[in-house]
């Protein structure tokens, strides 16, 4: 192989920027993909690893060959993660000197490693060393806002969307007609001269129905446009919040677009449960349980009996109000072909910036299911989260992070505050010859688009390549029909052609080539100008909205004029774009209309025009930076505990002498519930007796005269020697390999049970915690407070699990068996069949006191009632059992599991 390419200086220069663990910005076509082959080669020569992460599998795979060859003429392996790899060949993989793979790749294995393998084996990753983050900006930032998470089917489905769609579907209906009616009222007053009246009507349609077209068009009037604005703000004063209810009482229900929310009204709740006027209410159960446990009149058992049926009905109300407000959400805010598809009757994500689709990947807390019912695909069953991490803690894992991008300068400082990343503008090789036009903008998205069709045409009347940038599927789509009709060949690139993305792209720069490409615009394909392309102007690139962030726009603007080419980029935006209606001043751009008079097709065109939309950019930028930085701040708090736990089952599975760890869950937890029992002004010695006895095979009686001659911690010590005794007498009968992996699986599987009920409690904790903020409470503080407490809890119930189980498994039951003829006869009142699952043996407490070395009298004053679980470790059928015996597991103990 002929190797023809030499690093320029500039690219020298972002290698070093790389290697001191910064971020490199340098533009399209500079070749970032041949600089981070100096630093990756550099920390890789440690022999700990060196990762780049890209944003998909195609580019994770294209550069791990292409540069692969430079990597291994130098020595050095180089290794490849993509999607549906078996763990055996990602050890492989990973244990390469130079591993490439995708953000969600690495993440995920880094998920399973920590919170799902029971063995060393089973592992994958071999550590956190050093790290490029290619399109830096796109994985730190844009992905950041979701984390990562591996769900499992929920263990009871309790769902009720496809109960609840019709009566959605016909509220929809419903508003949409109320919102007509409205409007068209207030067009009449308009024509009366009835301004005030109209713009009031007109606000209300925009709460209730903000895309309405009849709305839309109104806006394009600058004096219907000022009237509705200045409804909207009056309303919004503190002195008119009653009327602002009020107003919003009188529809079915209001959207809210900024904060992504839809929120029912009471004629709303009315119309969904006509017959129950609580149907929305949740009850009070702290006021409804102390009711139950002053009622002197009724049992213990009536109480508990009582208790659960509110808390049921409670749960059931819970769950008919969230299924109602997410199908809400999802007919009201989340549209097909732009927030997701529909592939082989399942409905796939669209990454909002990207384009790419996300297969796999399922929105969370139900709204996945209720978008499944909206368009009548098969819903699938519900989720609970198994193990979860932000972007933003995986990627803090390593000792060493570096990044490379086109366009990293406007989040600078989110870099710094969040990852401790310095960004340095490296030159480009070449003078930059792009011409960036001003923005171009119409009152309407008709008029804005056959502007783009008009100046598509100009270009490729001369043979121009142009490549058109969409920010969503639908827009994508409709521009194509538009070319169609004016009969102008061209390639469309987005969620539902992303296979072909690289091919698509590198075609772009052929003459008279016409491209529609969302957002992706193949981030990573070099796009080159075909012959006679330069002496034409270079690729066009047209920009039919401006994106919420600027950085989105650079990158499209960066696909033309690449190594000193010429080009030229022109975006166009309309005031019914999204990122104008919502985030653009109102009143701004009213006085910009009325200004120039707009008249139907004309357009605006000035740079100060261009500062208005930046302004708007900005305000999304600080507004989804908070977001991001909530959401770390919450995780951060989980991070730590996360820690805790991976740290503890890592060291349960690397132990040699898992025994060891045994005994100290021993020595810390027995002291604890001595204490609890013994260290109070009333010792319950009957009490301390009942658990002992209840999970261990000790047999104490209830004479508390064996007790109160020593002190606590005497007591605790006491115990603790009897329970290893006793445990060391039930393991000598075990195969003593077999019973390392019992021992080792006993406390994983205490630590993966209880982290997953820990994990959904801190889900529910996060979502309630916020109404505590009405409350003059920082949620922040009142989750941290909470969450350390959980966490306390749930270290002690991890270790009372062990306690628990310690004696109710075993490895082999013939072992158990041949333990259980050991002791006397006479002393085994009753014994059941031991068999797969939960068999019981039912004990006198003399065959337990024979177990822990005899403090008992025989007479069997406490009944024992232990059941014994096979937990074995998971092997396959054909695979040596793990008790010893020789057999393969399905001859032998596998009959029974």
């Amino acid at each position: 192989m002929v190797w023809d390419m030499v690093h320029f200086d500039v690219q020298l220069l972002g290698g070093i920027v790389l290697h001191r663990g910064r971020i490199a910005e340098m533009a399209t076509g500079e070749g970032k993909t041949l600089v981070a082959t100096l630093p990756l080669y550099l920390n890789a020569l440690t022999g700990r690893g060196a990762h780049l992460v890209t944003v998909n599998d195609y580019l994770a795979r294209r550069d791990a060959e292409w540069m692969g060859q430079l990597y291994n003429f130098l020595g050095l392996t180089v290794g490849c993660i993509q999607h549906d790899q078996e763990p055996d060949e990602r050890r492989a993989q990973y244990a390469m000197d130079i591993t490439y793979g995708t953000n969600s790749e690495f993440g995920f294995d880094y998920l399973r490693d920590n919170g799902m393998a029971t063995t060393r084996e089973q592992q994958v990753q071999r550590g956190y060393h050093y790290a490029i983050v290619d399109e830096v900006d796109s994985i730190l930032i844009d992905e950041a806002r979701t984390p990562l998470i591996i769900s499992g089917p929920a263990t009871i489905s309790t769902h009720q969307y496809d109960k609840w769609k019709p009566l959605i579907e016909q509220l929809v209906r419903k508003q949409n007609m109320l919102c007509n009616r409205l409007a068209s009222e207030a067009i009449e007053k308009f024509e009366q001269g009835d301004v005030e009246i109209g713009g009031r009507l007109m606000f209300k349609v925009k709460l209730g129905q903000p895309r309405n077209k009849q709305l839309l068009r109104m806006m394009e009037d600058p004096d219907k446009r000022r009237a509705i604005d200045k409804a909207e703000l009056s309303f919004y004063q503190d002195t008119r919040k009653e009327e602002l209810f009020q107003l919003k009482e009188e529809l079915f229900f209001t959207i809210d677009e900024k904060s992504n929310e839809a929120d029912l009204s009471e004629q709303g709740r009315i119309f969904v449960n006509p017959d129950d006027p609580n149907a929305f209410v949740l009850p009070d159960l702290i006021n409804e349980f102390t009711e139950i446990d002053l009622d002197e009149t009724l049992p213990p058992e009536e109480k508990d009996k009582r208790k659960a049926e509110r808390q049921q009905h409670y749960d059931a109300q819970a769950e008919r109000i969230h299924n109602i407000s997410q199908l809400l959400r999802a007919y009201c805010l989340f549209e097909k072909d732009v927030q997701y598809v529909i592939e082989d009757n399942k409905v796939v994500i669209v990454d909002e910036f990207t384009g790419r689709k996300m297969p796999g990947r399922r929105w969370s807390d139900g709204l996945h299911q209720a978008v499944e019912a909206k368009e009548g695909v098969q819903i699938d069953r519900e989720t609970q989260t198994l193990a979860t991490i932000t972007i933003q803690n995986y990627f803090r894992l390593y000792q060493k992070l570096a990044g490379m991008t086109g366009t990293a300068e406007t989040e600078a400082a989110e870099f710094h505050d969040i990852y401790k990343l310095d960004v340095n503008v490296i030159p480009t090789n070449r003078p930059v010859r792009r011409t960036d036009h001003n923005d171009r903008i119409y009152k309407t998205r008709r008029e804005k688009y056959n502007a783009v069709i008009k100046e598509i045409k100009e270009a490729h009347a001369k043979t121009q390549p142009v490549l058109v940038g969409t920010v969503s599927v639908e827009a994508s789509e409709l521009l194509s029909r538009m070319l169609k009709r004016e009969k102008i060949p061209h390639n469309v690139l987005n969620a539902k052609f992303h296979m072909q993305e690289a091919e698509i792209v590198a075609r772009a720069g052929q003459p008279g080539t016409v491209t529609i490409s969302t957002n992706m615009a193949g981030r990573g394909t070099d796009i080159k100008l075909g012959p006679g392309v330069t002496d034409l102007g270079g690729l066009m690139v047209v920009g039919t909205e401006r994106h919420e962030a600027r950085r989105i726009d650079r990158q499209l603007r960066g696909r033309c004029a690449r190594q000193g080419d010429p080009g030229a980029s022109r975006f166009y935006v309309s005031f019914e774009d999204d990122l104008m209606r919502n985030f653009g001043a109102a009143d701004r751009m009213t006085k910009i209309m009325e200004r120039f008079g707009l008249e139907e097709g004309q357009e605006l065109e000035h740079r100060w025009l261009n500062k208005s939309v930046e302004t708007a950019q900005k305000r999304v930028e600080q507004r989804n930076y908070m977001i991001r930085k909530r959401t770390l701040d919450f995780d951060d708090v989980m991070n730590m505990q996360r820690e805790v736990v991976y740290t503890y089952r890592n060291e349960v599975i690397d132990s040699e002498e898992p025994r060891k760890l045994i005994f100290e869950v021993i020595d810390e937890a027995v002291p604890a519930k001595v204490k609890e029992y013994l260290d109070v002004d009333e010792p319950n010695y009957t009490g301390l007796v009942h658990w002992v006895n209840t999970t261990f095979p000790l047999g104490l009686t209830k004479d508390k005269a064996q007790f109160d001659t020593r002190t606590v911690e005497e007591n605790a010590q006491f115990l603790i020697e009897k329970i290893k005794n006793a445990y060391e007498r039930k393991s000598s009968h075990e195969e003593p390999t077999a019973v390392k992996s019992l021992e080792r699986y006993i406390i994983l599987n205490a630590i993966d049970r209880l982290w997953q009920e820990h994990l959904y409690a801190m889900d529910a904790l996060r979502e309630g915690v916020y109404l505590r903020g009405y409350a003059q409470k920082d949620p922040l503080i009142e989750y941290k407070t909470e969450a350390y407490d959980m966490f306390v809890e749930l270290m002690a119930n991890i270790k009372n699990e062990v306690l628990n189980n310690l004696f109710r498994s075993t490895s082999n039951l013939q072992a158990f068996e041949n333990f259980l003829a050991t002791l006397p006869q006479f002393l085994l009142r009753e014994q059941a069949p031991i068999a797969g699952g939960d068999a019981r043996i039912r004990q006198p407490v003399g065959a337990m006191a024979a177990v822990g070395g005899g403090d008992g009298d025989g007479a069997g004053e406490v009944s024992i009632d232990l059941p014994i679980r096979r937990s074995m470790p998971k092997v396959g059928r054909n695979e040596p059992c793990p008790c010893g015996s020789g057999k393969k597991y399905k001859n032998c103990c596998g009959r029974v599991a």
